[in-house]
């Protein structure tokens, strides 16, 4: 039986396992549920338990580890002059059987030798899903007997079961944890590599930013100069101009929609408002690029200041409107959890709603808004269709908004892009800036917890 199959069926047997275990419960305590330690639904999940996880993860590590077990057999039953192949030219053997094997296009001819390759890999492939798919059956069958067996009314099966819950919970942050560790260390390793062929202090401090590098050390270009301070000051200044445009829009409009607009308006506006953040960033591109470039080019010519026809301010236009949702939707929800005690007794007092709203109600929903913030330069930071269509490519180390800039994350996917050998300081130089772009963003959440922190001690 194929994975897929095979895990609704699991899935299918859990449903009926707990259908069964909550029915045993009912039978032992003769239909009365209060003769019960716990609900009968404890029992049902109780036994949907003892049938689906042993046997799910079964199937997890059967899966993780299948394909490696089945190549290893293959390739020590291959002939012993291509078993005694570099590990590259092996590799591509390997890779061209696998693409035999699922029926995509081979690179190459296909000799006598990979046909029977090819046939053996398969026979090993429907040995090993036969096998599992009987492992797994007999194990969710044998958990559903065991589990109904020890059913008791006496049993603590509530007690048993979110123990399970909190274990599974568990488990569940620690994969989160080790995920977020794997991706700082395959980055920092990476990098690693990076600063060993180019000095830190270059990339860190140096002015200028040309990673092309040549194939020969003749030829012109060989080697490249990976300076990253044009780059992070292009992504710096886009995203304080889009943080110009969004933070003010949004958090008025908040202020709007939360204490001064009827029920009416509101649910219709925010709604509306929201939208902005659905539309993708490829059609803002364009809206950049065809519409908002050539106009600020055009006003530049009229007033006689010379515009480039892809310019840091058009990106940063666009792109604050893109992220104005993510102040106003999180600043408007922020607000209106704020008690409303404290607005009556600001009334009380004789306070004017506008002055209740910046003496009381503001700084009440700073720490929130901190956030909402925070969320939103973390999103223009990140950005790239917008950049990469309405900035343009180029690394120029300028403050100036009519000038043509790039950003880090365009330089990244510029870096990745096509085939590209994992052993060049061109290609590494991306991990080195995805590892400074993590640094510099963990600064800014850092700040951010420093004033959340402070003002949240001072309103509570």
């Amino acid at each position: 039986m194929q994975a897929t199959p095979l895990l609704i069926v699991l899935l299918a047997l859990s449903a009926v396992a707990y259908y069964l275990g909550r029915q045993r419960s009912l039978v032992v305590a003769g239909g009365r549920i209060r003769n019960l330690h716990s609900l009968p639904s404890y029992y049902g999940v109780y036994t949907l338990f003892w049938c689906g996880i042993p046997a799910l993860v079964l199937f997890a590590l059967w899966m993780m580890f299948q394909d490696t077990i089945i190549q290893g057999l293959v390739i020590s039953g291959l002939p012993s002059d291509i078993q005694a192949l570099p590990s590259t030219e092996l590799n591509l053997f390997m890779n061209n059987l696998q693409n035999m094997v699922s029926g995509n296009i081979v690179s190459g001819e296909i000799d006598e030798t990979m046909k029977n390759a090819a046939a053996h890999y398969q026979s090993l492939q429907g040995y090993s899903s036969l096998i599992l798919t009987v492992l797994a059956l007999v194990l969710a069958v044998a958990g559903i007997l065991w589990a109904r067996q020890r059913i008791t009314p006496q049993q603590r099966t509530r007690n048993s079961v979110e123990q399970t819950v909190t274990i599974l919970l568990i488990l569940c942050s620690t994969v989160a944890i080790f995920t977020t560790i794997g991706i700082v260390m395959s980055v920092l390793f990476e990098s690693i590599r990076f600063f060993q062929q180019v000095p830190m202090t270059d990339f860190v401090f140096g002015l200028e930013w040309s990673p092309q590098t040549a194939m020969r050390t003749d030829q012109v270009g060989s080697s490249g100069a990976f300076g990253a301070i044009p780059l992070f000051v292009g992504t710096l200044l886009i995203s304080f101009i889009a943080m110009l445009v969004a933070v003010p829009i949004g958090l008025m409009s908040a202020i709007y929609l939360s204490e001064y607009a009827s029920s009416t308006v509101r649910a219709v506006a925010k709604p509306l408002l929201e939208i902005l953040a659905g539309i993708p960033t490829v059609v803002y591109g364009f809206f950049a690029a065809l519409t908002v470039a050539p106009f600020i080019r055009d006003l530049g010519t009229m007033l006689g200041i010379p515009v480039a026809s892809e310019s840091a301010l058009a990106a940063g236009l666009v792109m604050g409107i893109m992220i104005i949702p993510f102040v106003s939707s999180l600043s408007d929800d922020v607000i209106n959890a704020v008690p409303q005690s404290l607005r009556d007794g600001a009334y009380g007092l004789g306070a004017t709603r506008s002055e209740t709203i910046r003496q009381v109600i503001i700084p009440a929903a700073l720490p929130g808004i901190v956030g909402g913030i925070l969320l939103a330069v973390s999103r223009a930071i990140g950005e790239t269709m917008i950049v990469v269509m309405a900035a343009g490519l180029s690394a120029n180390l300028t403050l100036n908004p009519l000038e043509m800039v790039t950003t880090v994350t365009v330089q990244i996917v510029t870096l990745l892009t096509g085939d590209q050998e994992f052993d060049s300081a061109k290609t590494l130089a991306a991990f080195a800036l995805g590892l400074m772009l993590f640094t510099v963003t963990l600064i800014l959440n850092i700040i951010a917890l420093h004033i959340v922190r402070k003002y949240r001690e001072q309103y509570e």
